[in-house]
């Protein structure tokens, strides 16, 4: 089956979609684009090519006979809306991360995906499909390397913008370890905290960076984070996990290594965007080959409600200082591989 996809949201990262999907995946098209903003629909369709139906509500788009299949690319607190949509319509849906900025609307997506009985949500976490990620794991996984002990990790930005917030470091920023590392080492998160060492004097006012946060897993497996959104030097993305008989580094991505002026240098990337721009289509290809056949893969509904549980667990450490639980309840066994 090929899949005919409304694009939800036609803002920068719905028109990246829209010309990876039509360009570069194989088994897909844009049928539809929707935004209620009238000049991103207008730019969506231009991207999208000819004959593409545009609307401004999303119900409508959802519901075009022409389109089995919906991707959700609006600003995160208008995620819900029609990702219910999709699920009642019974459509696969890819979502981008967050799945919804209220834990209270990730678990009311969760609750109608099972009472749908389908298999439909993907959320758009996609460091899982970042090639070195996928050989840290297939490492992990091996079993020569022992149990992870300990994940030491970096998470740093050249700088933000002035709308950037200190609960941002979380939602925002750290959210990508926050559901990365858990599929890493194969464990679920039980206590965080969130530390605020000396701040930067390239932080603007009002916002505390960097932030170290400890996240602690139910086998007791502790993750130091350092976010730090002001580093100066570019995008620097490091994940170490030390493990019983060895420790096992993210390979970071290959530049040329270049002795000049007597010095010796290599370049670290300058946003997150070229930094994971393989990992995007990968992703949007799996999502496409799983939903043509009436399955999900990557991040789950259950993984996005559990991202925003944790993550409502830093941000209230980031005042109270303390560790904070992590309280999910049990994986309901709708979402059990």
């Amino acid at each position: 089956m090929e899949l005919k996809i409304c694009v939800v949201g036609c803002g920068m990262i719905g028109r990246e979609h829209i010309e990876r999907i039509q360009n570069r995946i194989r088994g897909a098209q844009v049928v539809a684009v929707c935004d209620v903003v009238a000049d991103n629909v207008k730019k969506g369709a231009e991207i999208a090519g000819a004959g593409v139906a545009t609307y401004s509500d999303f119900n409508e788009a959802i519901n075009d006979a022409n389109v089995n299949a919906v991707l959700v690319t609006t600003p995160g607190q208008f995620h819900k809306g029609p990702v219910l949509a999709a699920i009642k319509a019974g459509k696969p849906v890819f979502c981008e991360k967050p799945l919804a900025n209220e834990a209270a609307d990730c678990k009311e997506v969760v609750d109608a995906e099972i009472a749908s009985g389908k298999h439909l949500v993907q959320v758009g976490f996609m460091r899982r499909y970042d090639r070195g990620y996928r050989q840290v794991k297939e490492l992990l996984d091996s079993g020569k390397f022992g149990a992870p002990m300990v994940v030491k990790c970096t998470h740093r930005a050249d700088g933000v913008a002035e709308s950037y917030t200190t609960a941002m470091a979380v939602t925002d920023t750290a959210i990508h370890e926050i559901d990365v590392l858990p599929w890493l080492i194969n464990d679920q998160w039980d206590e965080v905290q969130c530390i605020m060492p000396k701040r930067s004097a390239k932080a603007h006012e009002g916002l505390q960076d960097p932030q170290v946060m400890i996240m602690k897993t139910k086998s007791g497996i502790v993750t130091v984070l350092e976010v730090n959104v002001n580093c100066g030097f570019g995008y620097d993305i490091n994940c170490e996990v030390v493990c019983e008989n060895g420790v096992v580094n993210l390979p970071c991505p290959s530049f040329p290594t270049v002795r000049y002026a007597n010095n010796i240098s290599t370049k670290i990337e300058d946003n997150w965007i070229l930094r994971f721009i393989d990992s995007y289509d990968v992703e949007i290809q799996d999502w496409v080959d799983h939903a043509a056949k009436g399955e999900t893969a990557g991040s789950s509904a259950w993984d996005g409600y559990v991202a925003s549980i944790t993550a409502d667990a830093l941000v209230k450490s980031q005042t109270s200082g303390t560790f904070e639980k992590v309280v999910t309840g049990e994986t309901p066994d709708f979402y059990k591989k």
